[in-house]
């Protein structure tokens, strides 16, 4: 039987998952399900945005996520292979369309200027 003391995947991937899966998640179900404080995973999703993996839009009282699924991995052993290619893998399905890079950057410039 499996240890539960550890996962595989870092708090951080965990978070990314339930963005890419329910985009208007809250923050407090964010902590439930990956088994963290609601104040680590504001962290995340901050560290996540200011990385520019996430773009944040406020949606009335709630946050919506969009997903730059187009930006490689940061670990640079993995750069080849890009955010949306993993979440597919790990969440069974396709990140949406909409975490394209936009038409102006072009294939080779980031949409953002952390240095991801």
């Amino acid at each position: 039987m499996p240890s539960a003391g550890w996962t595989f995947l870092t708090n951080h991937a965990q978070v990314l998952l339930c963005i890419a899966r329910d985009p208007g998640i809250r923050l407090r179900d964010i902590a439930d399900r990956v088994g963290i404080t609601e104040r680590s995973a504001y962290g995340i999703v901050l560290d996540l945005a200011e990385a520019g993996y996430i773009l944040k839009e406020k949606a009335g009282r709630r946050n919506h996520y969009q997903i730059q699924a187009h930006l490689p991995l940061p670990e640079s052993s993995s750069r080849e292979r890009t955010v949306g290619e993993v979440l597919a893998l790990l969440g069974g399905g396709e990140v949406p369309p909409a975490s394209e890079p936009p038409e102006s950057n072009g294939p080779d410039k980031p949409t953002s200027s952390h240095g991801v």
